[in-house]
Order: C-alpha cells, then structure tokens, then sequence
C-alpha cells in the first residue's frame, strides 16, 4: 500500500505527553517560571508589576483571599445585572445591596489625590437647580413640612427663572452666591424686562419707518431715471422735504419740447402706501370736478388723481396771478414744479421766516389777498392754508400744498374756509399783527357773506355755515349739475389712463 498525504500540509509532531509526576515536579515548576519571565506578555497581568510590587504568592492565606476576592467581584457583578433586570424601567426600584459582598478592596486605580476635570457633578461653575417641589405640594414631615409657598423656596426658584429673560436683559452672575428674590422684586424685573423689549421694539420699528419716509419705491425710482434719461432733468439732488402726503426732492432741470424748464425745479412724489389714504377720501370723492373718477378700490388710481388735482388747483392759481410754484410736468403720482428758493436753498416756511413788525403786517395783507383772489377768482378753498403751508421769498408770501383745494361748492368747503381763516387769524394775533381780523371778521371779509354773528357764538356760526353748505348743495342738485368736468382753464385737459391700469 501506498502512503497518502494530507493535502493540507503535514501536521505539527504532536507534544510529547507528560506523566503526572513530571507536571507536579519542581524542576517543570522552575522551568515555566523562567518561561514567564522571558515572555512576560503572554503570561498573568500580574507579571508586569515590579519585583518589589508582585503578590506574595508563597502563602497559602494570601492566595486564598485573592481567591476570595474574584469570586465576590463576580457574584456583586451578579446582583446588578439581576437587579437591573428586575427593576427595568419602573420608577419604583428595589436593591440587592444587602446582599452585596462586601471586601476591603480598593477596585479604584487612581490616588485619592487625583482630580478628574471631566467630571461635571460638582462642577463650581454650574448653577445648582433649585429643588423642587414634590406633586403632593410639600416635603418633610410634622414640623419641618416645607410648602410650595416657603420663602427660601420661592426665592431660589425665582433666581433660577432669571435665565428666560431676554438676552439683552443683564441679569448678572450669581456664582457662589445663595440668592432669592421675592416675588415682588422678580415680578418688577419681569415687567421691566417686558417694558424694555417692547420700547426697544418701537424704536427699531421708527428707526425703519423714518428710513422709509425718505426711499421711494421701485416704480417711482424708474419714474426719476426716465425722467433724467429723456433729459427733462439734468440730475436729482436729494431730499429736501417731508411731509403726511408726499415727499419732495430738488433737482436741476433740463429740456422739454413744449416749454422751457426752469433751472431749478422740485419733484413732488406722493406717497403710495395704504395708510395716508384715510383723510384724502373726503376731500376727493365730494369734489364734483372729480366724483365720478374716484375710485376708493384702486389706491394707486387715487394717488395719481391727486397728484391731478394739484396740478389743476395751481393752474387756476397761476391764471389769478396768485404767487405760487408753476407746473412743468405730471407724470403718474410724481408733480414736477418750479423751485421756490435760491441755489439749492429752499425758501423759509412763514413760522419760520424772520421777520419784523412791518414785514409781518406786508405777509397778513398779502395772506388777506391772496385769501380773497383764491376763493372769488379761482372758485378755490385752499382746505389746509396755515403758517406751514406758506413760504416767504422776494418780499412774498407763496401758497403751496393745494392737492386738497376744493371748490367752495363742496359739502364742506365753508367748514374748510374757516378753520384757514382761524389759522390764519391765530398765526398773526400771536405774533402782534394790531390789524389781524378775527376769525369771523377774516370769514366774511373773504366770502363776502357778512353773517350776523358775534365772536363768541361759534357754535351758531357754524351752523348758519352748514346751512349754507346745505342750500348750495340742494342748489346743485336741482339744476342737475352733478360734475364740473376739468376744461384747459383748470390748467390742462385730464390725463388719459395709463396702459398698466
């Protein structure tokens, strides 16, 4: 027969075996000592101590108790996998610890000395938590029962509550001290902190809504350049006014085909947003030259009919001879007008003009007249004529403002008429003016009414003011006359509508 081979490979010669005498032998004891300390890592861990550090081994009380040992390592290890598996997730738990074995042996590897800086459980920077108050609503028993109302307890609590204020609230660092506030004082904190973020809200919020009295938005912006680009304007300078309806920008004029443009002209935007359209809607939808065209559903229609009705007021105005800006162009909602003023200097509003006795007595026979011309020739109420709405320049008072003049037909175009003449009267009386009329003086000398009434009825002079307005009214109506359309003579025919309209 013939010898096969593994196709493996041959195998290991197996290890001469050993008799019972020859393991128990010093000698063999002797010869794996010798073993273990050439290879001292295959061996027991406890080789790679030092000589002076390896356990006494020779006495049999010392390898027993290391016996001892393990084997209670090993039943403690025991009871807490049990007693985790007994207990799980339950909030109620039992312990096995009383039937730990317990050994004088020190498992830890660390000195006593020795600081673990990873550990945070006692962390001196950590703010401790108060504690907190069980559901039943109190802790302790018989005497030393402590509610949910204690002092100390509040107090803590508070201090701790500190942290949901604000982050702009500053409420300091309270490190290593106990502190409590009382109810009161963090209900004051609380409230000042509410205060200060909503004041710091209100500012933001007027900070924005100055910056945006002063922009003008995309639409108006494209306006500007259009106008710069066909040479209408030579280039825009800047803000120089603002105002509860518009805002108005000085610029250097150019060219036009059909009239020649002023050297310096001002670029009336009226403001587009929603909220100043409150107060425009009487002074348009009762006006009989533009009842039917208005529109309260289209805002921008609005505001483009009463940049219209501004540049028709001034036509009349300019026709009377009455000092006021002279229109160059509308375009949409932006009134393109003549500057009143000298290089870039706009002129002083009235308040504002400093004046002498004799000037001032000049400015109210000028005011008187131009009060009478506006209402007798230009069939006009200015509605809004005050100190603010007239500028002093050349020695003459200049009218300006006039989007919201009616006619003295409107349904409350007396009652406009005399709250203007009370400005008017009040401005002059305050500053010395001997000749200033009063208010009901100023209202006939301007109408020409002449009503009967003494100064101090108000009360029934504007009633005889509302009757008045009522019999015009029921006049107009009678004669069918609903609308006053807007000639050449108002200053220029209406304005088409738009594409994009």
């Amino acid at each position: 027969m013939c010898k096969t081979e593994s196709p493996w490979g041959s195998a290991a010669p197996a290890a001469p075996a050993c008799s019972l005498a020859e393991v128990m032998s010093e000698q063999l004891a002797k010869q794996l000592d010798e073993e273990n300390a050439v290879f001292p890592a295959l061996s027991d861990p406890a080789a790679e101590l030092l000589p002076d550090e390896a356990p006494d081994t020779t006495s049999d009380l010392m390898l027993a108790q290391m016996l001892q040992m393990q084997f209670d390592r090993e039943f403690d290890d025991q009871l807490r996998r049990e007693e985790k598996k007994f207990n799980g997730d339950s909030k109620v738990s039992i312990s096995f610890e009383n039937y730990r074995m317990v050994h004088p042996y020190d498992d830890s590897d660390s000195s006593g000395d020795e600081v673990d800086w990873q550990d945070t459980r006692h962390d001196p920077y950590r703010a401790d938590k108060p504690q907190t108050t069980p559901r039943k609503g109190f802790t302790g028993k018989g005497k030393n029962i402590t509610t949910k109302h204690d002092e100390v307890t509040c107090g803590r609590k508070n201090t701790a509550r500190m942290d949901n204020f604000a982050p702009e609230v500053h409420v300091g660092d309270g490190l290593g001290m106990d502190l409590k506030l009382s109810n009161q004082v963090f209900n004051s904190l609380k409230r000042h902190c509410y205060s200060e973020q909503r004041r710091s809200a209100r500012l933001h919020e007027k900070k924005e809504h100055s910056t945006a009295e002063q922009a003008v938005d995309p639409r108006t912006r494209l306006l500007m350049y259009k106008m710069v680009n066909a040479g209408v304007l030579e280039n825009i300078n800047g803000c120089i006014s603002t105002g509860k309806e518009s805002v108005v920008f000085h610029a250097d004029g150019g060219s036009l085909e059909e009239q020649p443009v002023p050297d310096e002209v001002v670029l009336k935007v009226f403001k587009t947003t929603l909220n100043e359209f409150k107060n425009r809607d009487r002074y348009i939808k009762d006006d009989y030259r533009f009842k039917d065209r208005f529109s309260k559903l289209n805002p921008r229609k609005i505001i483009r009919l009463w940049a219209e009705k501004e540049m028709h007021n001034l036509g009349r105005m300019k026709k009377a001879e009455i000092p006021c800006p002279e229109v160059v162009l509308l375009k949409k909602h932006i009134l393109v007008m003549s500057f009143i003023g000298k290089d870039h200097v706009p002129a002083p509003k009235l308040k504002d003009a400093m004046l002498n006795s004799e000037d001032l007595k000049n400015a109210y026979y000028q005011v008187l007249h131009v009060m009478q011309q506006l209402y007798q020739e230009c069939n006009l109420v200015h509605a809004d004529l005050s100190e603010y709405n007239m500028l002093w320049h050349e020695g003459k008072v200049w009218l300006i403002d006039v989007s919201q003049s009616v006619e003295p037909t409107h349904p409350h175009g007396l009652e406009f008429l005399f709250r203007d003449c009370r400005n008017v009267s009040t401005f002059f009386q305050k500053r010395g003016v001997s000749e200033a009329m009063s208010t009901y003086d100023l209202f006939n000398a301007v109408t020409g009414l002449n009503i009967p009434v003494g100064a101090e009825d108000e009360a029934e002079f504007m009633a005889e003011i509302v009757a008045l307005e009522k019999r015009n009214e029921d006049h107009i109506q009678k004669r069918g006359k609903k609308t006053f359309p807007v000639t050449s003579e108002d200053g220029g025919p209406p304005l088409e509508p738009d594409a994009d309209d």
